[in-house]
């Protein structure tokens, strides 16, 4: 059992990291989104999500677990639970950051919760990200976090249908050279996105995990072709269900008042991730 008041002891902590924005992680990214009009400059604007190719976590081999990540404890809570899983998030874009920009990023843990479903066990972590360059705070990121122990086989709960309503809709083929290229450019060791073998034997995934990030970052670029020009004012996504490199999946976005729902359908039109975008 976990120890919910240990774990809270965390919240308040905070961690500084500072970067320069180099325009190759973004020249990375656009030629993973297939972009082929992707040469950023210096004093080009960031794409939204951009940001988590910048402030990474260099940890030493020595430090990784057997999962890729790094170990717990220090900045993150040590949480006991084995599966550490991207939740969702909340961003509000306040200002431009643009490359060649040296910038802070200041996180604290802002919340820890534990609460037991019909899987077992769940601790949430809220982490907040408050991201500022040479004018001044440009992005606030409320980053989820969930940890939980193992399914055994049958015990997921059913998957919600995405709905059927979308006005634009795209196909995706998410191969494993994707999934590399992202876990390259956010410097991400976990195993389950390029580690077949380690996925499906250890952890009992029918293949490689499409990354949370990378579904939020699919449906940002998804969101600004279809408002050129615009960028959202905030942007929050839940992460439903996992999707695989196994299959294609759907970007898909309908009117929303000034803004847009967007959503990520897996192969059998399961909803694995939501998102609303405020412009």
């Amino acid at each position: 059992m976990t120890d919910a008041d240990a774990l809270r002891s965390w919240i308040g902590r905070t961690e500084r990291r500072r970067d320069t924005l180099s325009p190759w992680p973004l020249a990375g990214l656009a030629a993973t989104l297939d972009r082929e009009d992707g040469h950023p400059r210096l004093g080009d604007p960031l794409p939204p999500g951009a940001h988590w190719l910048y402030f990474l976590e260099a940890a030493p081999m020595s430090r990784l677990g057997p999962d890729g990540h790094p170990q717990r404890g220090g900045f993150l809570p040590p949480v006991a639970l084995p599966r550490r899983m991207w939740a969702g998030g909340r961003l509000s874009f306040l200002a431009p950051l643009r490359a060649g920009d040296d910038a802070e990023r200041v996180s604290e843990v802002a919340d820890i919760t534990v609460r037991t479903g019909r899987t077992g066990e769940l601790v949430f972590v809220m982490v907040r990200h408050t991201i500022s360059g040479p004018h001044g705070v440009a992005l606030v990121e409320e980053h989820d976090i969930v940890y939980r122990d193992h399914l055994p086989p049958g015990a997921a709960p059913p998957p919600q249908p995405a709905p059927a309503d979308a006005a634009w809709s795209e196909t995706v083929h998410p191969s494993p050279t994707l999934l590399f290229r992202y876990s390259a450019l956010t410097f991400n060791g976990h195993r389950i996105h390029y580690d077949r073998r380690y996925a499906m034997e250890e952890e009992g995934y029918p293949g490689l995990v499409v990354h949370g990030p990378l579904m939020a970052t699919l449906l940002l670029d998804f969101a600004g072709r279809l408002r050129p020009g615009r960028t959202p004012a905030r942007f929050a996504y839940r992460v439903l269900a996992p999707v695989f490199d196994t299959a294609p999946f759907t970007l898909n976005a309908r009117p929303d008042g000034d803004g847009l729902a967007l959503w990520v359908a897996g192969p059998a039109g399961e909803l694995a991730l939501w998102a609303d975008a405020v412009f």
